[in-house]
């Protein structure tokens, strides 16, 4: 039979399960990734499993969020994840040595493999030839531990590339076209694979843009093939050994089928506050901006900031504009140094940062409130900037870099000068010494955890109950993001190791008195949210769903999930649960009272439950789509518990 490029991958890590679109899988997971905003929480669970030793291939531990150390926190929780690295056999990417996605891609991504990550731009590695996925941190830390990854066989969605780029487009206006035509929830239940004829322009680093931005179709993964371009990359990392070919069968076939033409392409922008906000740059010409920035996960590459620099080389940016440079690695900075980009970027006024996620999560470079931000970065959620009232749009660097020359929103096939093609160095710096190697298991079992005052531990999480009556707490719309449940930023991300403190934060966006609300209720009913589609959409931080979990939630109730957000309420043993009719989704409202009986027993003989809203004389059905394994991981208060069962019956 004739494989495609993510049928061979799954097919060389089946576990268990049919590779049949919808039917739960279970995969073999070679190498795992965590940052350091998902990743002390990761270490943590590993602690209470009792884990002596990573089981993968290769795991590592990036510091590249919370870079920015105010006071204790950050570099607490540092030295935390480096003694857990060391104790529990990872990779160690220390603080300035770059984005968790690239860095990988440059020194431990290997074709074939599967990589599994607590960030869910972990996606972005599928350029490689790999399976990459995004997961919550407990499923990478179930990974870490030997344990295969269960996920429902996704539909693969070919995308025949055609044609060649004109000037002045480029691979973030691919994407953003695709997330043009289908929005934020088009790849959901999908794996998106890139073909034709049309990769052949496409560096490995176009197509990482490409790929990381798949995380925001909600696709499972994004795959493109192992081929003459990625040999070429490993290659001038110093890993060509690293290398074989993966490629489609010729007669391979799809679930489903598109193409794009890429000379039909055009410069594109993705409108405040979605990445599916997408029109063509044309449509907002002439906005007055506040700030430019140039960087993030979504356009890594080193082309990306010499394009930037060769467009404002020897001008000056306007008045006014805070022109923001993130480089990602810090190998690619130094390249970026010695062939004199820096120094173009720096004299038209650009503004110089560490190389890590920075401002893409918040972290710092928060644009002015009321004012426009325009950014190469993946999301622009509301209030992921930073700042609670921005006005983000998204856009590859030509486009970023020739709007900061006129303060406005530019396109740049207008400015007067040619396209700067760049080519990527023949022998790009090759520098690894801030990637720690794991220890000896010897010398691990030594180490001991280095914990600051900011860290608390996991509390214990009671089963699911037989009856629940709980009250409406919150109602929210269609595409609720992870950020808008639980915000990134510079205020929030350094009580990631401390539940009870980052809980405070849970809703804010939404509703600043839901942490009150939901304590004063907690201990005696808990409490049900309401949603709409797509419910949880964005990044795969597990403090969304441990959070309120914390603060007593006990259901949500929507049209549809978000995978990765579905995955980490079952984790942590809240019941996920759709309306049979979404129109009844009309009929609920913040205040109402639900009740659902005989839960436990229910949720393992059907997939209905009713639930009653009281003082309303009125049922709704509700459904769930809980494997039989997820229904054990629901009845014992989540996948912490499940394990230590599991742990205890082996003994």
């Amino acid at each position: 039979m004739a494989l495609n490029v993510a049928q061979k991958l799954i097919k060389d890590h089946l576990v268990s399960g049919e590779m049949i679109p919808g039917k739960e899988i279970s995969l073999s997971i070679d190498q795992t990734l965590t940052q350091d905003a998902t990743g002390t929480m990761v270490m943590l669970e590993l602690e209470a499993m009792e884990i002596e030793r990573a089981k993968t291939e290769a795991s590592a531990q990036y510091v590249d969020h919370n870079v920015i150390q105010e006071d204790s926190k950050n570099p607490d929780d540092h030295l935390f994840l480096e003694s857990a690295a060391k104790r529990f056999g990872l990779y160690f990417s220390r603080p300035g040595n770059g984005v968790s996605h690239p860095v990988h891609m440059q020194r431990l991504a290997v074709p074939g493999r599967t990589l599994l990550g607590s960030d869910s731009h972990t996606c972005a590695n599928g350029c490689m030839g790999m399976l990459a996925m995004g997961a919550g941190g407990i499923d990478v830390a179930m990974a870490i531990a030997g344990e295969p990854y269960y996920v429902k066989m996704p539909q693969i969605w070919g995308v025949k590339l055609t044609g060649e780029l004109p000037d002045w487009v480029g691979a973030k206006d691919i994407i953003l076209e695709f997330l043009r035509r289908h929005d934020v929830k088009g790849g959901v239940g999908k794996i998106i694979e890139y073909y034709g004829p049309g990769l052949e322009q496409l560096s490995a680093m176009d197509r990482h843009v490409i790929a990381n931005m798949g995380a925001e179709l909600g696709a499972t993964a994004t795959v493109f093939p192992s081929d003459g371009e990625v040999k070429r990359y490993l290659k001038s990392q110093g890993r060509e050994d690293d290398w074989h070919e993966i490629t489609a069968d010729q007669e391979a076939t799809y679930d489903i089928d598109e193409e794009i033409d890429l000379s039909t392409l055009v410069p594109m922008i993705a409108k405040p506050s979605s990445p599916g906000n997408v029109v063509p740059v044309t449509e907002v010409e002439g906005e007055e901006i506040y700030q430019s920035y140039v960087g993030s996960s979504a356009n890594p590459g080193y082309s990306d900031f010499a394009i930037a620099a060769n467009i404002v080389k020897g001008q000056q940016i306007a008045s006014g504009v805070s022109f923001d440079i993130n480089p990602t690695s810090r190998q690619m900075l130094t390249d970026l140094v010695e062939n004199g980009h820096i120094a173009s970027l720096l004299s038209s006024g650009a503004r110089l940062h560490q190389a890590g996620c920075n401002g893409c999560i918040g972290m710092g470079q928060a644009p002015a409130s009321g004012r426009n931000s325009l950014r190469t970065t993946p999301r622009n959620f509301p209030g992921r900037s930073g700042t609670r009232e921005d006005s983000v749009f998204l856009c590859g660097p030509e486009v970023a870099a020739a709007s900061a020359l006129y303060g406005k929103i530019t396109d740049p096939r207008t400015l007067n000068m040619n396209y700067p093609h760049v080519n990527e160095p023949d022998q790009p710096t090759v520098d690894f010494r801030l990637l720690e190697e794991p220890l000896a298991l010897e010398d691990a079992k030594k180490t001991e955890l280095h914990k600051g005052p900011n860290i608390a531990s996991i509390p214990y999480m009671e089963p699911l109950p037989d009856n629940i009556n709980v009250p409406v707490l919150l109602k929210v719309g269609d595409n609720f993001s992870t950020d808008e449940i639980l915000a990134g930023g510079a205020r929030v991300l350094p009580y990631r190791s401390n539940l009870p403190e980052i809980s405070k934060f849970a809703f804010e966006i939404l509703d600043e008195d839901y942490y009150n609300r939901s304590m004063d209720i907690r201990e005696k009913t808990g409490h049900v949210i309401i949603g709409g589609t797509n419910y949880g959409q964005g990044s795969s931080r597990e403090h969304a769903a441990l959070a309120p979990r914390y603060l007593g939630l006990k259901v949500v109730i929507v049209k549809d999930f978000a995978r990765i957000h579905l995955q980490n309420l079952i984790n942590f043993g809240i019941l996920p649960l759709t309306f049979a009719d979404p129109r009844d989704f009309d009929q609920l409202e913040q205040g109402d009272t639900l009740e659902l009986k005989n839960v436990r027993e229910t949720i393992q003989d059907s997939k209905e439950l009713t639930a009653v809203v009281k003082d309303k004389n009125k049922e709704i059905r509700v459904l769930h789509a809980l494997s039989d394994r997820q229904v054990d991981i629901m009845l014992t208060g989540g996948l912490i518990n499940w394990v230590k069962d599991r742990q205890q019956e082996k003994a």
